[in-house]
């Protein structure tokens, strides 16, 4: 078998995250990093996205489940803080399955988070800009509760870290 870093991950394109079913570890962007050695040794990093996330042991099981399953026996799946998750870090892919999931995803930003971004967020079903925070508590610690005045949607939001 052909190891290659790009070979790897197209194969974590395969482990979704439990809460989100719709997106990849890969689209999520806490996969940062993947090593194949001279002797096929696969090093696979990830970073939680939330320190103490409950869903990160589920998450890397299933990262070693899915190496295994193609017949990679030789790997080490390291949890790591080196480089810390934020919401930039998902992919556009990510971005538009949780729109279609039905979860706002998070603006991007640069270097500074403005809680105003928290605030005013897109519908994900209508694309209205007309909606309310109606509590930065949802059912996980990443997600917020929003709704739209115009399609009279309650949705949630990936929120912006």
């Amino acid at each position: 078998m052909d190891l290659t870093k790009e070979h790897i991950l197209t194969l974590l394109e395969e482990v979704k995250d439990p809460e989100i079913p719709v997106l990849s570890l890969v689209d999520l962007g806490v996969i940062t990093g993947v090593e194949v050695s001279e002797d096929d040794h696969v090093t696979v990093n990830m970073t939680p996205t939330f320190a103490g996330c409950p869903a990160m042991d589920y998450m890397k099981k299933d990262v070693e489940r899915t190496l295994e399953k193609h017949g990679i026996a030789n790997y080490t799946v390291n949890m790591t803080f080196d480089k810390p998750w934020d919401s930039n870090k998902l992919s556009e892919k990510g971005r538009q399955h949780l729109k279609e999931f039905g979860l706002a995803p998070p603006p991007k930003y640069d270097l500074i988070l403005d809680l105003d971004i928290l605030e005013h967020v897109k519908c994900p079903y209508c694309d209205s800009e007309n909606t309310d925070l109606r509590t930065p508590f949802g059912p996980t610690l990443c997600r917020s509760m929003h709704y739209c005045n115009n399609c009279k949607q309650m949705f949630e939001q990936f929120k912006p870290l």
